[in-house]
C-alpha cells in the first residue's frame, strides 16, 4: 500500500512538473510569441488558404460563437451519417454492423461535445472508419474548441477596452497543430512501444492455455488513447476503456494516460497567469482547485484501501483493499486516484469500474462532476469556473459595500444574470433527467416505450438511483463515465443522454464568452484602495465556499438519497 501511495504521489508530481512549464508554452502560442513548434506556420496558413479563412479577422464574442456553433452543427451531421452506416463505409474488417438511429444519435453528440459517452462497446460497435475518421477527428476538434473558446475569454480579460477577441479560427488550428498533435505523437509512440495495438488488421484468433479459441480485437488503439487523454476525452477503443489490457498494459501506460488527462486542464491555469501576467491570481486559483481536488480524493483513497465494511462484519480480511472491479496490475489506490481525476477533469476513462466503487467514492466521483471545475475539461474547465468567480465577485462587492468589479471591470446586472443562469443550468439539467428516469421507472415499468424501465437498473435501492443520478450528472459535465449498472443503450437513455450532453456543453461555453465580451466592452476602471483584490488568499476562500454552498444547495439531497444512504446502509 505504501508503494501504491508513492506511485499515486510521484504520478501527482510529474503532472505539475510538465503542466507548469506546458503552461508557459500554450500562452506563448496564443500571444503569438515564437515557439519551437513555428515551423507548423506554413501548414496552418495552407489549412486557411483551402478554407478561406482569414485567420487575421478579429471577431467579437458573438462571431467567436456563431464561428464555433455552426461548424459544430456540420460535424454533428457528418458523425451521425457516418455512424448510421459504417457498415458500408471502409475498414471494416471485423464486419461490425451499422449503428441504429437513436445510438447514433446519441454516439454522435457524445463526441461532439467532448462527452464521449459510449452506450456501445467499441470493438463491436463502431468501425475502423468512425473510430479514426470521426472519433479520434472529433477528440481533436471537440478540445480544440474548448480552448479555443477560453483563448477568448483570456484575450477578454486582457485588453482593456475593445470588442476584439481574437480569431477563434486561428486559436482553434493552433490548439491542434502546436499542442494537441505533437503531445498526441510523442504520447502515441511510448504507448506502442509498450505492447499497445497500433494495427489495421481485424481480430486475431488465438488458441488460449484450455484449448478455447479466441477472438481479440485490435486496431490502431494507441494513436487514439493518446489523444483520448490529452484532449480529456476519455472514449475508449474498446469497451472496457484503459481497464482493457490492451489499452492500458502496464503500470507505465497507466501513469502516462494518468498525467496526459491533466496536463492541459492543470496547464491553462498557469498559461492565464502568464497571458494576462497575473501569475499570482493564477496561483491563487489554481490553489482552489487543488482544494477542492484533495476534499474529494482523501476520501475516495481511504475509503478503497480499508475495503467494503460489509464484508469487514462477516469477519472477511481485506488486506489488498476494496478490489471487487479493480486490475490487480493497478490496485485500489491507484484506481481511486484515476477515478478521482478522471471525473473532476471531463476525461471520464476508467482503470477500474465505477459501479465496484465504494459508496463515499461514487460521491466523491458524482461532486466531482457535479461541481465541475476543479481543473475541468480543456478549456471548458475554467469556463465553468469563471462563473463562480463572477458570482463570489458580486457577492464579495454586495458584502463590502462597492460595485463588485473585476480586472477593472465592473460586474453588474446584466452579466450576473447570465452567470446565475449558468450556475442553475448544470444542477437543473441533471436533476430533472434524474427525476424523470425515477418516475419513469416507478409508474411505467414494463413501458415499452421505455424498453421495459424494470430492465435498466442491476442494483436495487439506494445503488440503482445513484446509477441513474451518476449517467445524467456524468453527461451534463461531458464526462463519459458512467456505473455500468445502468441498461442505457435504448431509446429513451440514448436520447434523453443526447439533450442533456449538448446542454451541458454548449450554453456553459456561450454564457462565460458572452460575459467576457460585454466586460471586455466597458470602460476599463483603475484599481483604488477600495478595489477587491482577486488575487489573495481571502479571495480564493470566498470562491471555494461558493462553490461548496452552490454545489451543497443543489445537490446534497439527490445523494442523500444516492451513495449517502448506500453508505450508511454498510455500516
Amino acid at each position: 500500500m505504501n508503494t501504491e501511495l508513492s506511485g499515486v504521489i510521484l504520478t501527482y508530481l510529474l503532472t505539475l512538473i510538465i503542466a507548469v512549464p506546458l503552461g508557459l508554452y500554450m500562452a506563448k502560442v496564443f500571444k503569438g510569441e515564437k515557439t519551437w513548434l513555428d515551423f507548423m506556420a506554413p501548414v496552418e496558413r495552407l489549412i486557411f488558404r483551402l478554407s478561406g479563412i482569414d485567420a487575421q479577422r478579429e471577431m467579437n464574442w458573438k462571431q467567436h460563437l456563431y464561428a464555433m456553433l455552426t461548424v459544430n452543427a456540420v460535424w454533428l451531421f457528418y458523425a451521425f451519417f457516418c455512424l448510421l452506416y459504417q457498415s458500408h463505409l471502409p475498414l471494416n474488417p471485423d464486419a461490425n454492423p451499422s449503428q441504429t438511429p437513436d445510438l447514433a444519435f446519441n454516439t454522435a453528440i457524445s463526441f461532439l461535445v467532448n462527452c464521449n459517452l459510449q452506450d456501445y462497446s467499441g470493438e463491436s460497435g463502431a468501425t475502423y472508419f468512425t473510430q479514426h475518421f470521426v472519433f479520434m477527428f472529433l477528440h481533436f476538434a471537440s478540445a480544440a474548441t474548448g480552448i479555443a473558446a477560453l483563448v477568448a475569454l483570456f484575450r477578454g480579460l486582457k485588453d482593456k477596452v475593445t470588442d476584439k477577441l481574437g480569431n477563434f479560427w486561428d486559436n482553434f488550428v493552433k490548439t491542434i497543430t502546436r499542442i494537441l498533435l505533437p503531445f498526441s505523437i510523442l504520447i502515441a509512440i511510448i504507448l506502442a512501444f509498450n505492447g499497445m495495438p497500433t494495427s489495421y488488421q481485424g481480430k486475431d484468433t488465438l488458441i488460449g492455455m484450455q484449448g478455447d479459441t479466441i477472438h481479440v480485437s485490435r486496431g490502431p488503439v494507441a494513436a487514439m488513447v493518446a489523444i483520448k487523454h490529452l484532449g480529456t476525452n476519455g472514449g475508449g477503443w474498446f469497451g472496457a476503456n484503459s481497464a482493457h489490457p490492451l489499452e492500458n498494459p502496464n503500470y507505465l501506460t497507466n501513469t502516462v494516460e494518468l498525467v496526459a488527462q491533466l496536463i492541459i486542464p492543470i496547464g491553462l491555469v498557469f498559461a492565464l497567469g502568464f497571458y494576462l501576467n497575473k501569475k499570482k491570481f493564477a496561483y491563487v486559483m489554481f490553489g482552489v482547485m487543488t482544494i477542492g481536488m484533495l476534499c474529494l480524493m482523501i476520501p475516495t483513497l481511504n475509503a478503497e484501501v480499508n475495503g467494503n465494511p460489509a464484508i469487514a462484519h462477516m469477519g472477511i480480511s481485506q488486506p489488498t483493499g476494496a478490489m471487487e472491479g479493480k486490475e490487480v496490475r493497478f490496485g485500489p489506490l491507484n484506481s481511486a486516484y484515476w477515478s478521482v481525476m478522471t471525473t473532476i477533469t471531463s476525461t471520464g476513462s476508467v482503470n477500474s469500474m465505477h459501479d465496484s466503487a465504494m459508496p463515499v467514492s461514487g460521491f466523491s466521483m458524482m461532486m466531482g462532476m457535479m461541481v465541475n471545475c476543479f481543473y475541468g475539461g480543456v478549456g471548458v474547465g475554467f469556463l465553468n469556473f469563471y462563473i463562480f468567480i463572477i458570482i463570489a465577485i458580486f457577492i464579495s462587492g454586495l458584502m463590502v459595500g462597492r460595485t463588485p468589479e473585476f480586472f477593472g471591470r465592473k460586474i453588474e446586472a446584466r452579466e450576473m444574470k447570465i452567470a446565475s443562469l449558468i450556475a442553475l443550468l448544470h444542477p437543473f439539467i441533471i436533476l430533472v433527467g434524474t427525476a424523470i428516469s425515477s418516475y419513469v421507472l416507478v409508474h411505467f415499468p414494463n413501458a415499452d416505450w421505455a424498453v421495459k424501465p424494470s430492465a435498466w437498473l442491476n442494483n436495487p435501492g439506494s445503488h440503482g438511483f445513484s446509477e441513474m443520478l451518476y449517467q445524467y450528472s456524468s453527461c451534463a459535465a461531458n464526462n463519459g463515465s458512467g456505473f455500468e449498472g445502468l441498461g442505457d443503450n435504448n431509446i429513451f437513455w440514448n436520447v434523453s443522454a443526447g439533450f442533456v450532453m449538448i446542454l451541458g456543453r454548449f450554453l456553459p461555453i456561450i454564457g462565460p464568452v458572452a460575459i467576457a465580451g460585454i466586460l471586455a466592452n466597458k470602460k476599463f476602471v483603475p484599481e483604488s484602495a477600495g478595489t477587491l483584490k482577486s488575487d489573495t488568499s481571502t479571495f480564493g476562500v470566498m470562491v471555494f465556499a461558493v462553490i461548496v454552498i452552490i454545489a451543497a444547495l443543489s445537490f446534497f439531497p439527490a445523494l442523500a438519497l444516492g451513495p449517502i444512504a448506500e453508505h450508511f446502509s454498510l455500516k
